[in-house]
């Protein structure tokens, strides 16, 4: 079983009450290789996977994001009680121009630590959306293992980030 591509949402949403996509915001200021790789990144998962309840990714000019709990974190997704209702997902990109300047050689790696970030809280999207149950470590395990295999899968498709 995909998880991604599990389509146990279709039993519960009337399609015509909801919006669905995925979108990508930036906030200003955001590096333009960030804003490019999350862009083409973003394309590519909108032709192949269906976010059937709009899911906006916003990219945050910060090194991190202060959670509800009032953790700091790099990414986030909040996912509201009501299924009507839009989730989304932030992801703290600030932090590109220091991580490039201690290891120039590292931008690939940046860049793809970012794309990985966005694959991980979507796969926290795909658990909200299809009612998988899971402990709080089952999440976070499974959200790490399909952040890595969808961007492995992207990585397929492409020499860089």
């Amino acid at each position: 079983m995909n998880l991604w591509k599990t389509e146990k949402w279709r039993e519960k949403y009337d399609m015509t009450r909801i919006r669905g996509g995925l979108r990508l915001r930036c906030d200003s200021g955001i590096d333009c290789e960030v804003r490019r790789a999350c862009k083409e990144f973003c394309y590519w998962l909108r032709k192949e996977y269906k976010f059937p309840v709009r899911v906006p990714i916003y990219l945050k000019n910060q090194d991190r994001i202060r959670a509800k709990d009032g953790e700091l974190v790099t990414a986030i997704f909040c996912g509201p009680y009501n299924k009507y209702h839009e989730p989304h997902i932030r992801i703290a990109v600030g932090d590109y121009q220091e991580l490039l300047l201690l290891n120039p050689e590292d931008k690939d790696n940046i860049l793809a630590g970012y794309l990985c970030s966005i694959a991980h809280e979507l796969t926290h999207y795909y658990q909200w959306l299809n009612d998988i149950e899971l402990t709080p470590i089952g999440e976070e395990r499974q959200a790490v293992r399909y952040g890595e295999f969808i961007l492995n899968e992207y990585a397929q498709t492409r020499e860089h980030p």
